[in-house]
């Protein structure tokens, strides 16, 4: 029987911290709606973990957010009552100037002309802000519905080499040579791989494994070596585990896709020398022994006749 996800209480979100003094509080509201809405039929933990997300933001954020998620929900067939009565009930202007329909459930909304908003498509930067600034049931959440999004990508090929050089310097507890293969591996900027190997709740490495194909039981070994905030608790390991086997290749790779364009890998330059400098560092030193030794021969016959 498989252990069901534990759902933490919501009364900690309010108090979710902002990165660099930027609240990404309402991005996060946004984010989860809408892969939320993408995916047409969610289970009752998806549906219960979204509820408690939301209705956890909903107060923390601006009036202008939550017209953009109630406009989302309205044209979802199956949007959470809870949430859009919340939402009802938390707005500060007017219904009618936010121009948003009045939801009865049971309705199918989708045989209504929908009400057309101009709004800001969703930037992957943010999602990534987001994600790294959201806490682990924020970025279950984020994982499970990506794949809506995402393309149907398989695996990244790795070899098993390097798999095998993950794995030892992981078990060696040398981040900075894990984070410099990953860096090489994803092709992306060491800062942000850093960034991965140092995030102390372990859903990036997560990503990261499930996108280069590491199996499972390696995955769970460098959660225990690598970073001692996540090797420290056993029931950490095994939660990362379950959302190791619970996401998709293809939202993985999603993920990773994205951190490529946002922070790819700087290409060091060559630096350029003229072969003929390398010539002379290289012919010099060998001409100069030559030398010495020609010396020695001119100089040896004088010395014997002077016996």
């Amino acid at each position: 029987m498989s252990k069901q996800p534990s759902i933490s209480p919501i009364d900690s979100l309010v108090d979710l911290a902002c990165r660099d003094g930027v609240d990404v509080r309402p991005t996060l509201l946004r984010v989860i709606t809408d892969l939320y809405v993408q995916k047409p039929a969610h289970s009752n933990d998806e549906t219960t973990q979204y509820i408690e997300l939301a209705l956890g933001l909903i107060d923390a954020v601006d009036e202008g957010t939550r017209a953009v998620v109630a406009t989302t929900l309205s044209h979802y067939p199956r949007a959470p009552e809870a949430v859009v009565r919340k939402l009802q009930a938390a707005g500060e202007t007017p219904r009618a100037s936010l121009a948003l329909p009045t939801i009865e459930f049971g309705e199918d909304i989708r045989t209504r002309q929908p009400v057309r908003e101009e709004v800001a498509p969703q930037r992957d930067d943010d999602l990534i802000e987001v994600f790294f600034g959201a806490d682990q049931d924020e970025r279950r959440l984020i994982l499970l519905n990506l794949d809506v999004v995402a393309d149907n990508a398989g695996s990244l090929s790795v070899s098993q080499d390097i798999v095998g050089q993950l794995e030892t310097a992981a078990l060696k507890r040398h981040q900075a040579d894990f984070a410099r293969l990953v860096a090489t591996v994803l092709r992306i900027r060491r800062e942000l791989a850093d960034r991965i190997v140092q995030d102390p709740s372990g859903e990036p490495l997560v990503i990261v494994a499930k996108a280069l194909g590491i199996q499972g039981a390696v995955l769970q070994r460098i959660l225990l070596c690598l970073n001692p905030a996540i090797g420290i608790s056993v029931e950490r390991v095994f939660n990362l585990a379950v959302l190791y086997d619970e996401i998709s290749v293809a939202a993985a790779s999603h993920i990773i896709s994205i951190w490529r364009e946002l922070a790819p890998a700087l290409v060091a330059r060559p630096r350029h020398e003229t072969v003929y400098q390398d010539d002379a560092r290289t012919v010099r030193r060998p001409v100069a022994r030559e030398a010495r030794r020609a010396d020695t021969r001119e100089t040896a016959p004088g010395q014997k006749s002077a016996r």
